[in-house]
């Protein structure tokens, strides 16, 4: 799997200059080099170029008629845990080892980031909590996606009610608790790399995306679309503690009082993976900013 050591080592040359070497060699956001590594290297191979026009013309045409579907038998499809098993194979057997890295990194950061915002509400504790951090694909077939979802939804729930409850808000904190951030590597096992091991990620997530509306009810797959858009909810509870809502810049999933159609949620499942990256490294950087003036 490639790291940041990968465009590190490249030269440039002027006459032909890498579109992925200039991204990974930007600072203007934060975000783990590895991480980005693996995303524009991703990004940068021959599916993403050639084959990923084509699904997503395919698998978006697949949203739109499942969505007819649905709308005339919106549950007579619940199976999550064979959805869970169709991820699992095509996650270890199909997509790159790249791949495999960002979608488990999402859900191990994820689960970071909304420990990081409790811990540091005060006199906040009775929330319940559902972490997610897996270090291989087979946790995937523990229901990971559609928990994941659920644990978005519920801390937003369960936060403002007890919020409300007391009688407080979200407030900015001198010295946030960044002791759920993790500032290293994260303990993933290896990733398979087989010959194919090809399908780089977004063209996996259009694939994914009429899988995972076809395997659950209309109100599930619903939900979970809309969950894409909670990235600007969260980020601003994180901004807030920081006192930095000027860091939300790569936060561009749009409000989610104001949900979008069904057939584009392949693309913002990309651009919500590309805001955790980003919301959690900034973490990072403020806990090292923290430690160092400490």
């Amino acid at each position: 799997m490639k790291d940041s050591a990968y465009f590190e080592q490249l030269e440039n040359n002027p006459r032909n200059p890498s579109h992925w070497h200039a991204l990974f060699l930007d600072s203007s956001i934060p975000f783990n080099p590895d991480a980005k590594a693996a995303f524009l290297y991703d990004s940068s191979r021959r599916t993403k170029q050639f084959l990923y026009p084509f699904v997503k013309v395919f698998a978006r045409l697949g949203i739109i008629l499942l969505q007819v579907f649905k709308a005339i038998a919106p549950n007579i499809i619940n199976a999550p845990q064979r959805l869970h098993r169709w991820l699992y194979r095509g996650m270890k057997y199909c997509i790159t080892p790249e791949a495999n890295f960002l979608i488990l990194r999402h859900f191990y950061l994820g689960s970071e980031v909304l420990r990081f915002i409790k811990d540091n509400v005060k006199d906040i504790e009775d929330i319940p909590m559902h972490p997610l951090k897996p270090v291989s694909v087979n946790a995937v077939k523990d229901d990971l996606f559609l928990q994941h979802d659920l644990n978005l939804y519920n801390f937003i729930i369960n936060l403002n009610n007890a919020l409300k409850a007391k009688g407080k808000t979200i407030t900015k904190v001198d010295e946030p608790d960044f002791s759920a951030i993790t500032v290293g590597p994260l303990p993933f096992e290896p990733f398979r790399n087989k010959w194919s091991n090809c399908i780089d990620l977004a063209t996996a997530i259009e694939i994914f995306t009429p899988v995972y509306q076809f395997f659950l009810t209309d109100s599930d797959f619903w939900r979970a679309s809309n969950s894409l858009q909670l990235d600007e909810v969260i980020g601003l509870y994180a901004a807030t503690i920081m006192n930095c809502p000027e860091r939300l810049v790569a936060l561009n999933n749009k409000h989610p009082m104001i949900p979008l159609p069904t057939y584009g949620a392949a693309f913002r499942l990309t651009l919500h993976g590309l805001s955790t990256e980003v919301l959690h490294a900034l973490l990072v950087e403020q806990k090292l900013k923290q430690a160092a003036a400490n």
